[in-house]
């Protein structure tokens, strides 16, 4: 059976950056598992995923566009220290969920500079090559319940 829509497939996965570094993997912890055709991965990832078969390893380079996107200089804001009301301590690398007129957005405190607090809406991965090493280990029929719902059900249903 063949990676394509309405399949469920399980995968083992490093990503590195173009430097090399790791920045995440599944190894030590149980294989990633997607519907195909759902959007539940990046695009380049599920576009490269396309067509293989259990027991398939491969390494694939997704850029930006079909990864988590160009960055947006207009998402990094200066924002006063009041508005984190409750909070004592602020540092870079703190992750918030702020309120605006397009609905909650993650920002990402990138630096600290008296009252003035630097947030980046951007993804922390966004303008960056992904480089994934991957070993596709199981493709199978996705159920119905799967497919209506978008996304991989676990043993024994998925409580909505």
């Amino acid at each position: 059976m063949q990676i394509a829509a309405r399949i469920v497939a399980s995968f083992h996965y490093t990503l590195t950056n173009d430097a090399g570094e790791v920045l995440d993997t599944s190894h030590g912890r149980e294989p990633m598992s997607y519907l195909h055709g759902a959007g539940n991965i990046v695009p380049g990832l599920e576009n490269a995923m396309t067509g293989r078969g259990a027991g398939d390893a491969f390494v694939v380079r997704v850029a930006p566009e079909e990864g988590y996107g160009p960055r947006h200089p207009q998402l990094v804001q200066d924002v006063p220290r009041e508005a984190f009301a409750g909070v004592d301590r602020i540092e870079a690398g703190m992750q918030f969920t702020a309120r605006s007129p397009q609905g909650a957005q993650q920002v990402t405190v990138t630096r600290v500079s008296g009252e003035m607090v630097t947030v980046d809406g951007n993804h922390p991965l966004a303008g960056e090559h992904l480089n994934f090493s991957i070993e596709v280990t199981g493709v199978r029929a996705a159920t119905d319940e799967e497919v209506a719902h978008g996304h991989v059900h676990g043993t024994g249903g998925h409580p909505h």
